[in-house]
């Protein structure tokens, strides 16, 4: 009988994943189905640039996927039973939901955007952790005529990108950014003065050390009682796990982040793993990697790869997980690359620039066409799936 793998969610992370499982694994052996409710891989990292009224090269599963083995599921997921090992699906050309029982899941169902329980933002804000919310902010920022302002809130990567592309695309438009902290106050020096230099040339007004209180239709309350106009409000404060593993028997942190070892194996359950933003997974320095590609990949990978070596009986490969850099688009003539540490803290070295803005947009290339090429192009070594009484004598030697 085969051997059945599920995975759920086709971002970078799951997508990969899927890939490179089957790249790793005898096509007779195992079965590869990949749940997802869209039939075209989104490139999360580029919708800032959707939103701004750039179209994305379209990418679709059917023709990524063709020949590999991995069979696509249009569905939503709507419940995972670790117990009785199933997902609960449904197909938006089904008759009603339907069950998928699994020998190994690997979730990857990522996160979305959070509104922080902040009055009216769930009403009056903008997301962009999404194509529909991409777009749907895309069409809203075509409507407005020159003049009118438009509030990023969130100082972080995402909001950074956000505002900077905006304010390139349509120069007149008022466009703000609200950083609960210091613009940039993370990077190095040399990154912070580039980006101060960067969002003064686009003309974007920056409050810094300021919090939002409260998001109505055409303005903002912040935490010191301050009103600013905003006919549009993008929100990029965070992001927040889909909330199917926190209603499971899972072992997940109050966030709903399922709790996971150095494979990415759950702790509690150990034939599902978890992959990118839904995984709580320990990097350098004993600390959280955090929701980004940078870190998802690299997570996919090591599960994939711990997941074929167990199927095979074989020793279950170990790489640690670091950071080497953060690329933040500013626009699509300036970029900066911060150089950090293995725990992702900011070291002095800082590229900018065009040149920045050329490396990252290999990055983001990179980051595409890996999920297409999920073992970077090396040679692959499809492994036999062992039996389970050889699997479980290679257990038996891994614990002594």
């Amino acid at each position: 009988m085969q051997h059945r793998i599920v995975v759920l969610g086709a971002g970078y992370t799951g997508a990969v994943a899927a890939g490179r499982l089957a790249k790793r694994l005898r096509r007779e052996d195992v079965t590869i189905t990949l749940v997802n409710p869209e039939p075209d891989f989104v490139e999360r990292v580029r919708l800032h640039q959707l939103a701004a009224g750039q179209d994305l090269k379209p990418r679709p599963f059917a023709g990524m996927f063709a020949g590999t083995g991995v069979a696509v599921k249009l569905a939503e997921v709507t419940a995972v039973d670790v117990d009785r090992k199933t997902v609960s699906v449904t197909a938006a050309d089904a008759a009603g939901p339907e069950e998928l029982e699994y020998d190994t899941l690997v979730y990857a169902l990522g996160s979305g955007w959070n509104d922080g329980g902040v009055p009216g933002t769930a009403e009056h804000a903008h997301e962009i952790s999404s194509r529909p919310g991409a777009l749907r902010l895309r069409d809203r920022l075509a409507a407005l005529d020159g003049g009118r302002p438009v509030l990023v809130v969130g100082g972080g990567l995402t909001g950074l990108e956000a505002a900077t592309e905006i304010a390139e695309a349509r120069p007149d438009l008022d466009v703000c950014l609200a950083a609960r902290g210091g613009l940039g106050d993370w990077l190095s020096e040399k990154g912070r003065a580039h980006l101060r230099r960067t969002v003064d040339r686009l003309g974007i007004t920056v409050h810094e050390h300021t919090a939002v209180d409260a998001v109505q239709a055409d303005r903002v309350t912040t935490a010191d009682g301050r009103t600013l106009p905003a006919d549009v409000t993008v929100w990029t404060t965070g992001f927040a796990v889909h909330p199917i593993a926190l209603a499971t028997a899972l072992d997940v942190t109050d966030h709903g982040r399922i709790l996971v070892d150095a494979t990415m194996r759950s702790v509690s359950h150990p034939d599902v793993y978890a992959v990118g933003d839904a995984a709580m997974a320990i990097g350098p320095g004993d600390k959280p990697l955090r929701m980004s590609c940078a870190s998802g990949v690299p997570m996919a990978w090591q599960a994939a790869d711990a997941i074929a070596a167990r199927l095979a009986g074989a020793k279950v490969p170990q790489v640690p997980i670091r950071y080497f850099q953060q690329c933040i688009s500013l626009g699509r003539k300036e970029g900066l690359i911060q150089f950090v540490t293995a725990d992702d803290r900011a070291v002095e070295k800082a590229l900018t620039g065009r040149t920045a803005a050329f490396y990252k947009e290999l990055i983001c290339k990179g980051a595409a066409w890996g999920v297409a090429n999920p073992t970077m192009g090396m040679p692959t070594r499809r492994r036999r799936v062992a039996r389970q009484e050889t699997r479980s004598r290679a257990r038996a030697r891994a614990a002594a």
